[in-house]
């Protein structure tokens, strides 16, 4: 199986034009949201204390009427609305597993959708969030991949993710409640895994997880987040330090022959400038350990002597293996690895010192699962100049 598709992204991705009306403040940076309040009429000496309060109002309590914050003045919150609004993704379904798993297909700017996965657990909720709409690296063995990339999300459209689940599972605090008052949180971790690859839209991800871990809102420690990434070497340590966040790795394969047909970014970088990356990054962004994800195909990438080259590989990185077994979706190349042969991979693996866990399969039956992910609109790649006019720049 040849791997034909681009290895970089190849689409112009243009600044859209801003909607007429009032700006949203969802996914401004607390710097971006103080300069809109000074921009709209805020003494520059209220705008900081301003921007604190409105920002606990939207990321703590979910709230998105100005007329609820009611620590501001009536007039005050009256010129907020005329000026600014609290805006998130659209549901447009929302289907639940039989195990549990809840499937959001959002509608975002511009009539685009992506999907939203909730895995709830017996001690945790992880959130999977997507940062494109569709994706340009075109992994063989991934829905998404099938869907050619339209656009990247905004930092609102990517935080607003994490605001869309906790409206439907309720989570926002009662006012008099702190965080954790009512139990264990649900959205408790977040997982980059949805569709697209996280660092090519760094800036709109690390604003947006920036937004996540402030502690005068959503709250969510840098380690309960998680970062999966192909391969974009050069932004690796980017990562470690202007985010710090967990990192987790779509490795795959112990060849550099396998994982271009895998994962063909590995066409611009190969395993050893992978690796040598990923030695780096615990030292800088302070992470306990990579975790490694490795899908099973069957008779692709599953022997014994691949389980060996693994190990050798990742030698000296403080590093987990998560073990995948394929999710099949409509017209997948490549078939599940058998049970026994997964389980044989993960003792050598084990054996060798490293944790293996095999990743449970969740949501399969509403096509939620790892690499099933695709939303219902299908775009066509855009031309520069079709781009362009339709960010209003033609």
């Amino acid at each position: 199986m040849a791997a034909n598709g681009p290895i970089t992204q190849d689409v112009l991705t243009i600044p859209r034009k801003l909607p007429e009306g009032p700006t949203n403040l969802v996914g401004l940076t607390r710097a971006q949201m103080k300069d809109a309040l000074i921009a709209s009429g805020t003494p520059e000496k209220q705008a900081k204390m301003r921007a604190n309060q409105i920002w606990q109002w939207i990321y703590h309590w979910g709230v998105r009427d100005f007329a609820e914050m009611t620590n501001l003045a009536k007039d005050y919150r009256a010129t907020l609305a005329e000026n600014f609004t609290v805006a998130i993704p659209e549901v447009v379904t929302r289907e639940v597993s039989t195990d549990g798993t809840r499937k959001y297909l959002v509608r975002i700017a511009g009539g685009h959708e992506v999907e939203v996965v909730y895995i709830p657990e017996t001690d945790r909720g992880t959130l999977c969030i997507s940062s494109q709409v569709g994706c340009t690296l075109t992994c063989s063995f991934c829905h998404t991949g099938t869907q050619k990339l339209v656009r990247n999300l905004t930092a609102g459209e990517i935080v607003g993710q994490v605001m869309v689940a906790r409206d439907d599972l309720d989570e926002w605090p009662e006012p008099g409640q702190g965080t954790g008052d009512a139990g264990p949180r649900l959205v408790s971790n977040i997982g980059h895994m949805g569709m697209g690859e996280p660092l090519y839209n760094f800036e709109n991800v690390r604003d947006a997880m920036k937004i996540a871990m402030d502690p005068e809102g959503i709250s969510l420690s840098r380690r309960r987040i998680t970062l999966s990434t192909s391969g974009v070497v050069p932004e690796i340590a980017r990562t470690a330090e202007e985010i710090g966040c967990m990192l987790a790795i779509s490795f795959h394969a112990t060849t550099d022959a396998v994982r271009d047909t895998l994962v063909p970014i590995n066409k611009r970088w190969p395993l050893a400038d992978l690796l040598e990356a990923l030695r780096e990054y615990p030292k800088v962004s302070n992470s306990e350990r990579i975790t490694f994800e490795y899908v099973m195909l069957k008779d692709v990438n599953d022997s014994d002597e691949d389980a060996r080259r693994l190990v050798k590989l990742i030698e000296g990185i403080p590093a987990k293996i998560n073990l995948i077994p394929f999710n099949e979706w409509p017209g997948a190349p490549y078939e599940r690895s058998d049970w026994s042969r997964i389980k044989a991979f993960a003792d050598i693996i084990y054996n060798a010192g490293y944790a293996s866990p095999i990743r449970k399969p969740r949501g399969e039956d509403i096509m939620a699962a790892c690499g099933q992910l695709k939303s219902a609109t299908e775009r066509a790649r855009k031309s520069r100049k079709e781009i362009a006019a339709e960010a209003g720049l033609g």
